[in-house]
Parts: C-alpha cells; structure tokens; sequence
C-alpha cells in the first residue's frame, strides 16, 4: 500500500473503533494530557513537561482520570487518546502512540473479556487485511497453564526465587541469568515469560492470558478463591501484546499501599519519584463501583489485524 492508502486505512479502523463503542451505548469521553501522575508502575517512563506556570508530565495513558470519570458516576466510558512513554523505538513501540481505553461500572473484567473478542472479531470482518490466520476462536490459558504447557514449570511449586533460580539453571542454561542476590521472583518470572513463552504465542494467532501473579496485580484485584493471583489478562494477536485488562481495585488502602511499594521500587531501580496519584486517590475516597477496564494500543491493534504498518 502506498501513504495514501495507508492513512486511510488506518483513520477507517479508528472510525470503526468508535463505531463498535457508539453501538454498545458507551459515551465517548476526554481527558487531559498533561497530568500530575501519570502512573504508578515503576517501569513506566514519562516524558515531563516544564512551563512557566505549570510542570507536569505527559500521561501514560488516561486511567487516572478515567477512574475519576467513573467516581462521578458515569458507568461505560472510552477514549481514543494520545499517550506517551519515554521507551525505544521498536516495530511495536513510538514514544506517542494512540491508546484505546474502556471501563465498565458494575462488571466484572469477564465482561471486558468478552468485549475486547467482539470488537477484536468486528474489526476482523470490517477490515481489509493481509492476514488470514485470525478468523479463529481465541486460545485462553491462565499463566500457570501457560507455564505448564510451553516451559513444563509448575508455578506452583516455584513460589521460592532460588527454586526458580535453580530450575531456569537447570532447564535453560541457554538464557543469561544475572547473579541471585540481583534479581527478584518476578525478575525471574519475565526472564522465562519473554525468552520462553512469548516467542511461542506467534503460533496462536489469538491469545488470552489471564491471571498473573498477584505480585504484579498493579491496580487490578486479587482473585478471591486464590490470591496468589490477580483478576487481570492480556490479549496478543500473532505473538504481539495487545492490550492489559484489570478488574479494578477500588480499595483506597489497599492501592496506597501499592503506591509506597511501587515508590520504593523505582527509586531503588531508577532513582525517581512517582509522584502521589492524587487523582486516583481522590476517585477511590469519593467511591468507586466495582469496575473493569482494558488499555489497547490502537496502532498495535491495526496492525495485527490488517498486517500493514499504521504507526
């Protein structure tokens, strides 16, 4: 496809976007790009932004003020925005790419789950693409399953780092493991998730993971019949993520508590504040409903689909 064709294709799957989200009856909202806080993840970078008046740094993506849209009392919410990262440039990565985020008041993160395969399977039939692998049923595995079933590692029984340490030495030799004492369990987790796993997804064009550990629950909900795991799932379209789905945490002691511990990580790791989240602190004391929400890249999204490059 030439530039032309391109942009076209590309301005008419965001239209389609909106459209699936108009016909579901979601009100179409915006928040603001320059915020206080832009996330708490210790791994986010943000670009800042210094003015004369005002100082702030540019959003990693619209939750904060998306849950306060949710506190006010609206209840099915999108966007499509702008959201920036100071990370390298890669095939699946910009520094300002265009995000898709969606809530739901009142609902579980299954109902989300059903959402994103709709929309995924619209945009499937909608769009003009090179791929002709996605027209399937998705795969879904718990990441347990997942370990069991591309690393033979039953998580179960490596809750312990120097366990895991041992059995990635054991079973991988081939991956570079830096010394014990610098790294932690989830340190461990990502090295088997990413040289292991991920590289496997490509073979199943559609994936649901669900259920992380609950050491990365983030803002999402440990799940009740066994919190060694939280309520949350990531899509990938041919081995590529695509978006991140919480069931929302609404307890204001509970994400403080997170938010201390986020802090001490990144100034351990990166030497840098995570200013206090006052807009999500603010929501959660006003009250939040139960509530589920997904963050997509949209440019992320189009591509899998169409098979054509739309950054």
């Amino acid at each position: 496809m030439n530039k032309t064709e391109l942009l076209k294709l590309k301005f008419k799957g965001i239209q389609l976007i909106r459209n699936w989200f108009s016909n579901e009856d979601f009100l179409d909202v915006m928040t603001p790009t320059i915020v206080q806080c832009p996330g708490i993840e210790p791994h986010l970078h943000p670009f800042t932004v210094t003015g004369e008046h005002f100082n702030g740094q540019l959003q990693t993506s619209p939750e904060f003020h998306m849950k306060e849209l949710l506190s006010f009392g609206l209840e099915k919410i999108f966007t499509i925005t702008y959201s920036f990262r100071d990370e390298p440039i890669s095939e699946t990565h910009r520094p300002q790419f265009l995000m898709l985020e969606w809530y739901r008041a009142n609902e579980h993160y299954e109902k989300i789950k059903d959402d994103t395969k709709s929309l995924v399977n619209f945009l499937i039939d909608q769009l003009p693409s090179l791929k002709s692998n996605l027209s399937g049923d998705f795969y879904e595995w718990t990441i347990k399953e997942a370990f069991l079933k591309f690393t033979r590692i039953d998580l179960e029984k490596f809750k312990d780092k120097e366990k895991l340490y041992k059995k990635i030495k054991e079973d991988f030799s081939e991956l570079p493991l830096p010394k014990i004492e610098e790294v932690t369990w989830d340190d461990l987790f990502f090295i088997l998730f990413l040289n292991i796993i991920e590289p496997e997804l490509k073979n199943y064009p559609k994936v649901i993971l669900k259920e992380y550990p609950a050491s990365q629950a983030a803002l999402s909900t440990l799940k009740k019949d066994d919190p060694s795991v939280c309520e949350r799932f990531e899509i990938y379209l041919n081995g590529v993520e695509i978006g991140n789905c919480f069931n929302e945490l609404t307890n204001l002691e509970i994400q403080k508590q997170r938010y201390i511990e986020a802090r001490k990580e990144r100034l351990d790791l990166y030497k840098k504040e995570i200013p206090e989240p006052k807009v999500l602190f603010d929501a959660l004391e006003r009250g939040i409903p139960k509530s589920a929400g997904i963050a997509v890249g949209v440019e992320r999204l189009l591509n899998a689909i169409t098979g054509e490059n739309l950054f």
